[in-house]
């Protein structure tokens, strides 16, 4: 398996990035547009997951203060259960401890996915809510040696 991660730096690689999630949260989970594309993503770094040279996952991290937060994980429904989307998250990891520019990093998870996240080293803080009609709760991590 032929796997490569990439941050998105070209106007070609966002639209590869809005259109992975457009195909998963807007068609697939039904989340309306105007919460999807929310105004955020000229202020966050994006990243590409590739699987022999095809596009099928991307993640956004947006800095703020000594907070990273990694937003927007999806990966294409043909190429889940492959551990794709752990390869992106520990990659994303490794590039915000590398940039020093962080402390603590946090998701708001789908309560299906929160066992994942807690399998890479994420804990819950805070209580269920509901984000674009789905239940959610709030996970962080604290980066080693800050």
């Amino acid at each position: 398996m032929g796997i490569a991660i990439k941050q998105a730096k070209t106007e070609d690689e966002m639209a590869i990035c809005l259109d992975i999630r457009r195909r998963v949260f807007i068609e697939e989970q039904k989340v309306s547009e105007a919460e999807e594309i929310d105004g955020l993503d000229d202020s966050s770094d994006h990243y590409i997951l590739y699987l022999n040279s095809l596009s099928v996952g991307t993640a956004r991290v947006r800095y703020k203060d000594a907070m990273a937060k990694i937003e927007r994980v999806a990966v294409l429904a043909n190429y889940r259960g492959l551990g794709l989307g752990k390869k992106l998250m520990l990659y994303l990891i490794r590039e915000i401890r590398n940039s020093n520019n962080a402390h603590t990093i946090m998701l708001g998870a789908q309560t299906h996915a929160i066992q994942f996240y807690e399998s890479i080293g994420f804990q819950e803080c805070g209580a269920e809510y509901m984000d674009a009609g789905i239940p959610h709760k709030d996970m962080k991590m604290l980066i080693d040696g800050k």
